[in-house]
């Protein structure tokens, strides 16, 4: 299955809405925050 670009600039956008993260990497700071994360 793939995923085209338009789906997944939807989906990131979606993501940023809902956290209110400025951009992906503030997204993923919250993921981590909130526990969805760890690091390696």
């Amino acid at each position: 299955m793939e995923v085209g670009p338009a789906t997944v600039k939807t989906h990131v956008a979606s993501v940023l809405a809902k956290t209110g993260a400025r951009d992906r990497t503030q997204a993923v700071i919250a993921a981590y925050e909130a526990g969805f994360l760890r690091e390696r």
